[in-house]
């Protein structure tokens, strides 16, 4: 009879080991997708509850320079400020808003169908409504609304979400990254607070320049239209510098209701109202936001429309509103824990 010598069996449970341990990397490996894929939107509504703590610190801070009174005082100050700011603006402004909101929701409709009929009287016109009324375009608009307006637990609970995360991170922010700071090992504690430190100081000050930013559009486009005769100025420059938080997208999607209210009048000044809608965010992408964010890094565009794009498919339209402040964050931890040393590496090397 043969015998199998004590080498083979060796060499055939050493097989088995490492075929094992193939297949539990790799089981991990799905398992961490899967989770990564099903808690990732929970992150983002974290992320933004982040933003809006990071928001309130930071009026806080100028609020203190300003008045020199202490933090506590100036950070309840800041929240306070902020809610009687918005209540303010809704008591004086709401009610021309939400009259014209209510008259473009109203009226959207019937203006498509008065655009349908302006561009049906041209050959360009005629053209773009062959291409763009086909079964196959409107399920892939449909499509990609849905996955836009797509969202955790449903849009409202979302905001409810996200606007109590930032109050209780604005209220005790030193609990949750004292707690966060247990999880990481002593030798990369210091480097670990000093990235998030980094992080923190650079989300600020892009957070600030959005905030400018929407404002200064919103105030560029409400006057312009309002130059231009188009109805409902006010709501349409509104909705323009609200959508404006969303880099490169934002601007377009704002750009569609204007177009369609324009088109009720003419084509010509729904033309006049795309070229100017094109100008100010050239003007704003090139003028306004660079002189805001001098001290920002600097992020590639390209970088930011593939993260939106990828953002947008695996979360909606958290994703996408979102993608800009996460990539910011992932070039923030490249560059401090990845980039210095390699950095650093050469230089010794060249010494």
């Amino acid at each position: 009879m043969n015998e199998q010598s004590p080498e083979a069996d060796d060499t055939s449970l050493g097989f088995q080991k490492k075929v094992w341990i193939v297949c539990s990397i790799t089981a991990l490996f799905v398992a961490l997708i899967w989770f990564f894929k099903v808690t990732f939107s929970v992150f983002l509504l974290i992320l933004a509850g982040a933003l809006i703590a990071l928001f309130f610190h930071g009026f806080a801070e100028w609020i203190q320079r300003k008045l020199l009174i202490s933090q506590k005082a100036s950070l309840i100050t800041s929240v306070i400020l902020t809610f009687v700011i918005i209540i303010l603006l809704f008591w004086f402004m709401g009610a021309t808003i939400q009259q014209q909101i209510t008259e473009l929701a109203k009226t959207l409709p019937s203006t498509v169908n008065t655009a349908k009929r302006q561009l049906e009287n041209t050959t360009l016109g005629k053209k773009f409504l062959e291409r763009t009324s086909s079964d196959e375009v409107s399920n892939e608009v449909y499509a990609f609304f849905s996955r836009f307006f797509n969202s955790t637990f449903g849009v409202f609970t979302d905001i409810y979400v996200v606007l109590f995360l930032g109050l209780f991170f604005t209220a005790a922010p030193k609990t949750y990254l004292n707690g966060f700071m247990l999880l990481i090992p002593f030798k990369a504690k210091s480097k670990t607070k000093y990235t998030l430190e980094k992080i923190g100081f650079t989300l600020t000050k892009w957070l600030k320049g959005q905030i400018l930013a929407m404002v200064a559009i919103a105030l560029l486009k409400g006057i312009a239209l309002e130059i231009l005769g188009v109805p409902m100025a006010i709501a349409l420059a509104l909705i323009a510098g609200v959508l404006n938080f969303i880099p490169n997208f934002g601007p377009l999607i704002s750009m569609v209701p204007a177009i369609l209210i324009a088109l009720t009048q003419s084509i010509n000044k729904a033309i006049v109202v795309a070229v100017v809608y094109l100008l100010l965010q050239i003007f704003e992408g090139n003028v306004i936001t660079p002189s805001i964010q001098q001290k920002l890094i600097k992020m590639p565009a390209a970088l930011i429309i593939i993260a939106q794009l990828f953002m947008g498919l695996i979360s909606g339209g958290w994703g996408l509103i979102l993608a800009t402040p996460l990539v910011a964050i992932v070039m923030v931890i490249v560059e401090e824990t990845y980039v210095k040393k390699i950095n650093s590496r050469m230089t010794k090397m060249h010494k």
